[in-house]
């Protein structure tokens, strides 16, 4: 992972855990730690709901297996084959998860915050801003209807383009990667669309 990467996946897990945009109060340390905290009881949740088709998908191979039914067999290996490509999914996003408390300890730890830090003030100071920019591409949608951590990979988005002058490919490479680590498969729909409707635009923050 790279530093600004770091930076920008650490800046996303504050802001889920902000609750007030006087930003001069926010106890940075205590937000990190229930950041990652949060982080890993969402994945122990994923990888408890993962067990749980695997075991579904191995009762219904035995249970076709003894009623000796071709479509039944059928239904059950492609039911398993789903839940393998989940899995393998989520074992992937924990693994890059797992590594983000030992990146922070092993790289310089200020330059990384203060590029965090740098992206959670913009999103705060310029929020209004932002979601009326966001707003403008998001036909017949309203960013307020989202889920808030796909808000705020979009506010980081936008932010890492006008802000950070970060090349567009790269600015959606990152969220996309954001996207499929902590967003669900319509939230990635959505945050794949938006952001290619935010490369045609000529949005710009004053």
């Amino acid at each position: 992972m790279q530093l600004k990467s770091i930076s920008r996946e650490l800046a996303l897990l504050l802001l889920g855990q902000i609750k007030t945009k006087d930003i001069d109060n926010i106890n940075f340390e205590s937000l990190l730690s229930k950041a990652i905290e949060s982080l890993t009881q969402h994945w122990r949740e994923q990888l408890d709901f993962c067990a749980s088709k695997l075991e579904k998908a191995n009762q219904q191979l035995l249970d076709s297996e003894l009623q000796e039914e071709a479509g039944l067999l059928k239904k059950a290996r492609e039911y398993l084959k789903t839940c393998l490509i989940d899995s393998e999914n989520i074992l992937n996003s924990l693994s890059e998860s797992i590594e983000l408390p030992k990146l922070l300890a092993l790289v310089d730890q200020k330059e990384i915050r203060e590029l965090a830090l740098k992206r959670v003030y913009l999103v705060i100071e310029k929020q209004d801003e932002i979601d009326n920019n966001l707003d403008s591409v998001m036909e017949g949608w309203r960013l307020k209807r989202l889920p808030r951590i796909d808000r705020d990979i979009l506010r980081l988005a936008l932010v890492d383009l006008i802000d950070f002058k970060t090349p567009t490919a790269v600015t959606c490479n990152e969220a996309v990667n954001l996207a499929n680590r902590y967003s669900d498969e319509q939230g990635r729909r959505m945050i794949n669309g938006v952001l290619r409707k935010l490369q045609n635009s000529t949005v710009k923050l004053n």
